[in-house]
């Protein structure tokens, strides 16, 4: 079933601002913390430090109405531009299908900025973000397996 949630972006302190989170809403994790140091090492990527290898590289907690907030840490070791608090904050589309996310990422893109496009991703998603016309951050994540 098709979802939005809010992606927000931190400068190392995901793992305190979620265990926050998780305290005030009294809600727990879904699935399991995903570390930066858990996933591929990407081409052209840094080496990174234990430090920031323990960082955040996805988290999610359910708060309100079915609402879900997600978490990751924006390391500049890893190439991150430095975050900017008020433009931290994405909306995140789980369409059900390939189709409709390829249709509401071209839609959304019209006159904004790409910053990645669908791609398939290691963790199974049809996976892009771009910046619309008006400066909204937009991810898409599409679970739908490719065909």
């Amino acid at each position: 079933m098709s979802r939005v949630s809010t992606y927000l972006n931190f400068e190392g302190n995901t793992e305190d601002a979620f265990n926050f989170y998780k305290s005030v809403f009294k809600t727990e994790f879904i699935g399991e913390i995903n570390r930066i140091g858990g996933g591929p090492t990407m081409p052209g990527m840094p080496e990174l430090s234990a430090a920031d290898k323990n960082k955040i590289m996805h988290i999610a907690l359910p708060i309100l109405g079915g609402h879900v907030i997600m978490g990751t840490d924006n390391l500049q070791s890893m190439g991150h531009p430095p975050l900017v608090f008020g433009t931290n904050a994405s909306l995140n589309l789980e369409p059900d299908t390939r189709p409709e996310t390829e249709q509401l990422f071209q839609a959304l893109a019209a006159g904004g900025k790409t910053g990645m496009p669908l791609t398939d991703m290691f963790w199974g998603a049809y996976f892009g973000y771009l910046t619309d016309k008006f400066g909204v951050q937009w991810m898409f994540n599409c679970m739908e397996p490719k065909k």
